[in-house]
């Protein structure tokens, strides 16, 4: 479901003049927050791998009357974390917001046959590089003024499921170091996560494109999720609405733990019997 290019007229300005770094921005649940904290008065510095996306993103937001810089790279490299914190603090003069979006699913596959070069770049790209850009915004602005930290973690981190071991795992390890962060950097920053079910994405697509109907008749909620779902979990825990809550992981599933009643566990089935029989980008 596409967004609207231009900001809602009924958004509140409840992130009026704050600044936010959002890696992984440039598709998907990443490009969705972006917007949503945008639309929020929120000034945006992105990031993703793809230089083209990431000007994509960078249009986009400045169309919906945001104040957006982009700075393409890999969240892998450390040397780009401290660039996408200095270009933020550079822009604006602050970073209050960090979104760790960005995030890998390889190596798919039973653990038994993990590349360990593979199964150590997922922790890089999907727990290491969330801890260092946070030092970074800590350094740079954090530690003498506060601010908010949201990590997307998965609904999947709190089971096992085929072919997706070190996701899971690595995102198991993420949600863990949120609550260790939370610990840390309280009062001044709060730190939570959020856990997405099956959502519309490119990275997700090869599960829900062929099983979204079962998928959904298993949820509670009826339908699989879209990117602006999450992107509202966030804005909410970014602001002062939740100015209260800090080590907590917000579930954002349409039910998936709790599943209908009627439907015997069948969304569990259906996702499991898409990641047993294919791939992703297959």
């Amino acid at each position: 479901m596409a967004a609207s290019p231009m900001a809602p007229t009924d958004h509140p300005r409840v992130l009026d003049g704050r600044a936010a770094v959002v890696t992984g921005a440039s598709r998907g649940i990443g490009r969705a927050i972006a917007e949503e904290l945008a639309d929020c008065g929120a000034l945006l510095c992105v990031t993703a791998r793809d230089p083209h996306g990431v000007r994509e993103a960078v249009a986009a937001l400045r169309a919906r009357g945001a104040e957006a810089v982009g700075v393409p790279g890999s969240v892998a490299d450390p040397a780009h974390l401290w660039e996408v914190t200095e270009r933020a603090m550079a822009e604006f003069g602050r970073v209050d917001i960090v979104v760790n979006n960005a995030a890998t699913n390889q190596p798919y596959g039973p653990l038994m046959d993990a590349d360990p070069d593979a199964w150590r770049t997922a922790f890089t790209v999907n727990v290491e590089a969330p801890l260092r850009l946070v030092q970074c915004a800590w350094r740079a602005w954090m530690s003498e003024h506060g601010g908010a930290v949201v990590n997307v973690c998965t609904e999947g981190a709190g089971h096992v499921g085929p072919n997706v071991g070190a996701y899971g795992t690595s995102k198991a390890a993420l949600l863990h170091l949120t609550a260790q962060l939370a610990g840390e950097m309280g009062p001044l920053v709060r730190v939570n996560s959020v856990s997405p079910g099956l959502v519309r994405t490119e990275m997700a697509r090869f599960v829900w494109e062929r099983a979204e109907e079962s998928v959904a008749a298993g949820l509670p909620a009826g339908r699989i999720g879209e990117p602006e779902d999450v992107a509202r979990a966030v804005r909410w825990l970014v602001s002062d609405e939740a100015s209260w809550i800090t080590g907590a992981e917000l579930l954002v599933d349409g039910g998936t733990r709790v599943r209908a009643a009627s439907a015997g566990g069948a969304s569990n089935d259906a996702v499991h019997q898409q990641l047993r029989h294919h791939l992703p980008g297959s």
